[in-house]
């Protein structure tokens, strides 16, 4: 009997409006407020000044020189070395921070010497006091003349912008003493000064008071004393009420479980049989198995140059003796760590999807097969291109053409504007392609549209939120540009990514026969209200400190909280997704045959690494008063790594690992399987080496010395490049090796002999026909 002609049940019929209702209300209301915040930060970016006089008036700078500068900072891939407000790399300073602390300095001194006639460390302690009283409220005080738009710097800034053009430029010559960049970095004198420029600038900002407030432009960050940047009381006042809102939050979902017992994955007190046949695949569908051939690359060399930019951090000078930053500089390799994890992640999620939507079909469209030939020509086109561009941007072989076809420079977003409106164009095909393939006449079983219609809103905001990357330029203001930076960073990775995955999981489930379509669906609605809650506003924990006012950090320390409420949800169904493993059915007892075994192992590690990586590291740095002393140091990646490669990395190799089943018989995949075994259990334990032994202790030790001497030291050199933060970092290479030798190349292996094992199968059957 067709499932159109089945009797419609409890769990076929339709759902109450007021998911969808509620849905909508959720996102309505969040992106009014992320609008606001966007459009507010226009407003009240740190302002760039025309020009930059002393204090007799004499020019020190121009407002282009700022812009400009900004412009070397991207053009020499310097975002993934060191930081701006704390957002970039970690190999080297937190530039900003480093040329305030100077700042302050300096200013100490010639006040030292103006009052006193003597060096401020040969001062008693009560005039030390009250000259870094003094020096505090000259920093404070904001000299920016809006009405003609010049910035007035004291004598001591002033000094200071000019002893700085040396500072970089001796920063620029040494590999070993910058975390690894080329030899000779930067040479030109008009560039190191206007880079010089640019770093002042977000010095002044961060010191500066804004205009009727008693806090700078970046709400005081980074945390130095001796500059008076200390922390808002609104960054202690928010913290605590977003306490208060996360508790209400695990309170009230919690109550709906206990209400609702139908809310979960899995469905209870019913036949649990695959529907899908493992073994079974058509032509279309093999056509894809050759994307994961690619994501097992991309995913192997991503780990291999993720373990050479630790290597930079443990030993900058030498690579076991060879001079590797001669030919792949740090900033390079840190470079390619970001845009292969985008893309072999992303890579997985378009297949797989077009995998799943062959399989909703009960015909194969003749066009599937070569349609997804020429979309895998156009993936491997913008991937190998993108990469080699961003290689010849940072060596300085593109010239003037460097933002176009080489290295933007702004993190997660490096690849140049044309490699982006090649990926655009690429994701809207991909998205023409999927929806061509389950429109609802397509559909074999017309009940599963409602999901669908989901997994079409979900597949399409991919391509929709990465249009923002187009929205800025090399010298538009770093406020503006890192708040669309993290429209498409955050509502990708914590928005509708997240809210893909929920579709592709449900869908999965669904296939498989492991839950009927309304508890996938209740899923689904429950998910994207409770990610899109916290999620959309709480892209604003990103903005605290990079120029937004007070309130963004109201807003979004409120709602971000509500981010780990579905998180804690996964637990209530872990035990739901072990006994699938098992084998067993809930109704007649009998053992079940489950050819997807590690495609479920893997998703419970999605489930671990969400509630740790996202949930419990992500909770802890999302505060705003720990996110003061916090961002930019080694728990940011510790974070990072946990949720990024622990969540969306593992759910991509989930889905590849689905793929490889369903197009290998059971033979073939007998030779597979134990290749999978090895990489699900190297990647976890080789992830779990690196947070315990390296990242999260790093991390801690790391905000330690921030509490004790203040942001710039901690983010310098000298902090990073000591003896212990090196060892600690040596630490790493354990998980790094098992995670590369026992996780990635497994993984590498299966595919190979999945696509190679599919293609034999192709010809065997084109034989016996």
């Amino acid at each position: 009997m067709s499932d159109a002609a089945q009797p419609v049940s409890e769990d076929d019929g339709p759902l109450s409006p007021w998911w969808i209702r509620t849905i909508l209300i959720v996102m309505v209301l969040g992106f009014a407020g992320l609008i606001t915040v966007t459009t507010l930060s226009y407003q009240n970016a740190p302002p760039v000044p025309t020009q930059v006089v002393d204090a007799r008036g004499v020019a020190v700078f121009s407002g282009d020189d700022i812009s400009s500068g900004q412009a070397v900072f991207l053009k020499y891939g310097l975002m993934a070395n060191g930081s701006i407000w704390g957002h970039g790399a970690y190999l080297g300073p937190d530039y900003s921070a480093a040329a305030l602390h100077r700042m302050g300095e300096q200013t100490v001194e010639a006040i030292a010497q103006q009052r006193y006639r003597q060096f401020f460390a040969a001062l008693p302690r009560s005039q030390q006091a009250a000259v870094q009283g003094e020096a505090t409220v000259s920093l404070k005080t904001n000299r920016y003349d809006a009405a003609t738009a010049t910035l007035h710097f004291t004598d001591p800034q002033a000094a200071t912008y000019r002893e700085q053009v040396d500072f970089w430029t001796a920063y620029f010559r040494e590999p070993s003493r910058n975390g690894g960049l080329k030899a000779n970095l930067i040479t030109d004198p008009a560039e190191l000064r206007q880079f010089t420029a640019f770093v002042m600038w977000t010095a002044w900002a961060s010191v500066a008071e804004r205009p009727g407030k008693d806090y700078s432009y970046t709400n005081n960050f980074p945390y130095d004393p001796g500059v008076g940047n200390l922390p808002t009381s609104s960054a202690l006042l928010w913290s605590a009420s977003s306490l208060m809102v996360f508790l209400a939050g695990i309170a009230t979902v919690l109550l709906a479980f206990g209400k609702f017992d139908y809310l979960g994955w899995i469905t209870r007190g019913h036949h649990v049989h695959p529907q899908l046949v493992a073994g079974q695949s058509s032509r279309g569908q093999n056509a894809l198995v050759k994307f994961f051939v690619v994501v097992a690359l991309l995913f192997l060399a991503q780990s291999l140059v993720g373990g050479a930019v630790a290597h930079y951090r443990a030993d900058p000078g030498s690579f076991y003796g060879f001079q590797l930053e001669r030919i792949f500089p740090s900033n390079l390799v840190r470079t390619w760590h970001l845009q292969m994890a985008i893309f072999w992640i992303a890579t997985a999620y378009v297949a797989a999807a077009l995998f799943l939507g062959r399989s909703l079909r009960a015909d194969e469209p003749r066009w599937l097969a070569g349609c997804i030939h020429a979309l895998f020509a156009a993936f491997a086109l913008v991937i190998g291109g993108s990469l080699l561009g961003e290689w010849l941007g940072i060596s300085q072989l593109l010239g003037r053409w460097w933002f176009w076809f080489g290295n933007q420079g702004w993190e997660y977003l490096e690849l140049g504007r044309f490699w982006q409106y090649l990926l655009v164009a690429g994701l809207f095909g991909w998205f023409g392609l999927l929806w061509t393939l389950v429109r609802p006449r397509a559909l074999a079983r017309p009940a599963v549209g409602p999901i669908v219609r989901m997994f079409l809103i979900a597949a399409l905001a991919i391509p929709v939120f990465y249009v923002p990357a187009l929205f800025f330029g090399a010298k538009t203001n770093f406020t503006v540009v890192d708040t669309w930076r993290f429209w498409i960073i955050h509502l990708w990775v914590e928005g509708f990514f997240e809210f893909f995955a929920t579709t592709v999981v449900a869908l999965t489930f669904y296939q498989l026969g492991l839950t009927r379509r309304n508890v996938a669906l209740r899923v689904i609605y429950l998910d994207a209200i409770l990610y899109f809650l916290g999620g959309l506003m709480g892209t604003g924990h990103h903005w605290y400190f990079s120029g937004q006012t007070n309130v963004n950090m109201a807003l979004s320390a409120l709602f971000s909280v509500l981010e780990v409420v579905p998180l804690t949800l996964l637990t209530l169904d872990a035990w739901d997704f072990v006994r699938t493993t098992r084998g067993d059915c809930d109704v007649c007892g009998k053992a079940i045959a489950i050819p997807h075994k590690w495609t479920f192992y893997f998703l419970m590690a999605v489930g671990f690494w969400n509630f740790v990586g996202a949930g419990i590291f992500g909770f802890l740095i999302n505060l705003p008063i720990v996110s003061y002393y916090e961002v930019g140091t080694q728990l940011t990646p510790n974070h990072g790594h946990a949720a990024m490669m622990g969540v969306f990395g593992m759910l991509a190799i989930a889905l590849m690992v689905f793929v490889l089943r369903q197009t290998s018989d059971d033979t073939r995949w007998a030779g597979i399987e134990k290749y999978i075994r090895i990489a699900f259990w190297g990647t976890n334990v080789g992830l779990a080496l690196m947070v315990v032994m390296s990242l999260f202790p790093s991390g801690v030790l790391q905000v330690w010395d921030v509490l004790q001497h203040g942001y710039w030291h901690a983010r310098s050199l000298d902090y990073i490049g000591s003896e212990r933060s090196r060892l600690i970092e040596w630490l790493r290479l354990p998980g790094d090796l098992v995670f590369i030798l026992f996780g990635a190349l497994p993984l590498v292996i299966a595919s190979i002999k999945g696509y190679l094992g599919m293609r034999a199968a192709e010809r065997e059957h084109a034989v016996r026909r």
